[in-house]
């Protein structure tokens, strides 16, 4: 699905949830597209808002008592701000749960989102390096 059908799709997403969900996705949402101008908005897995930049940033979701922004990498990113309240248990993501009344710290996401724009960028150069394709060649594999 192309970008403008993504974004048009969260729209109607946000705009169906008449609710404290749909005006706290929209924060996110925002908030998530200020931090790097080359975010890309993408439609995924069945119906979520997911951004995008060299891989996977963080996918949103409203459930019916919370509004959940997931990041994929998220156990590999910096935290300082404790916005993380959910998903310690896995190895890889970790995610923020708002809910109703709750407040969210944007400055703070912004950082978490730059933060993870560079690790999917670092891994992007890791997997493009002349390095990492020897060491696919090596194990027979093309680069």
């Amino acid at each position: 699905m192309d970008q403008i059908n993504a974004s048009a799709r969260i729209d109607q997403l946000i705009s169906g949830l008449p609710d404290w969900r749909g005006t706290t996705l929209a924060r996110l949402r925002k908030t998530i597209l200020e931090a790097d101008p080359e975010i890309v908005e993408e439609w995924k897995w069945m119906g979520s808002p997911v951004w995008c930049l060299e891989g996977n940033i963080a996918v949103g979701n409203a459930h019916k008592e919370k509004v959940k922004v997931t990041f994929a990498h998220g156990a590999s990113l910096p935290d300082p701000d404790q916005l993380f309240n959910n998903g310690f248990g896995g190895k890889v993501w970790r995610a923020i749960d708002l809910f109703e009344g709750d407040n969210i710290d944007e400055r703070a996401l912004k950082d978490l989102v730059r933060a993870a724009v560079g690790y999917n960028r670092d891994k992007a150069k890791k997997t493009k390096s002349p390095s990492a394709s020897r060491r696919k060649a090596a194990k027979g594999q093309e680069a």
